[in-house]
């Protein structure tokens, strides 16, 4: 891409049209490739256990797996892969980063869930930490509150069996390939779509 034009502006506001095709024209094939830098950190996850039976790359295909086992929707199996992606960079928040990367691809359910699943985990070791297990009452009234719990349920709390049958990472990267094509909402839509 170092032959594509660049822009000429130094501060934003002095930005032309001529400027912002230019930049266009490395923006469309950058977004475009999302998928591949998705995947691309998931893998950092690998090897990385953090005090848990398996590494936490094993914990996000067991958590998928599960849930494409269980004839999930190919977004809530993406959902379940990417759910701890924020690990390596989120110590404090990793369900914040996890759902900044996913909001743009998946319903407004499927965000909230993963955005929560750190709360909801919580009832099974908060209490360990010092902490009020039962923080997730809080959200008891929320439409999405029983689909989270069922996440924690079925996929994501028994997902660190190192005996489980996990799927490889190859078999879910069409998935997050497809996934991250085109986003459901963005502010930048329309211009990429037009593009």
């Amino acid at each position: 891409m170092d032959d594509l034009p660049t822009a000429q502006f130094h501060t934003m506001s002095d930005g032309t049209q001529e400027d912002w095709d230019a930049i266009m024209t490395h923006m469309v094939p950058h977004a475009r490739s999302g998928g591949a830098r998705v995947l691309e950190h998931l893998r950092l996850l690998e090897g990385d256990c953090g005090g848990f039976a398996v590494d936490r790359l094993t914990h996000c295909l067991q958590t998928a797996t599960r849930a494409h086992r269980d004839g999930r929707a190919e977004d809530y199996v993406v959902m379940a892969l990417l759910h701890d992606i924020g690990d390596v960079l989120g110590a404090y928040n990793h369900p914040d980063i996890a759902a900044a990367i996913l909001k743009p691809f998946v319903s407004e359910e499927l965000h909230w869930i993963v955005q929560h699943h750190g709360i909801f985990q919580g009832y099974n070791f908060f209490h360990f930490l010092g902490l009020d297990r039962n923080m997730r009452d809080q959200f008891a009234a929320h439409e999405h509150a029983a689909a989270t719990q069922e996440f924690i349920d079925k996929y994501d709390c028994p997902a660190f069996d190192p005996a489980y049958d996990t799927l490889p990472l190859s078999f879910f990267e069409p998935m997050v390939m497809r996934l991250f094509e085109k986003p459901r909402s963005s502010i930048y839509k329309k211009a990429l779509a037009e593009a």
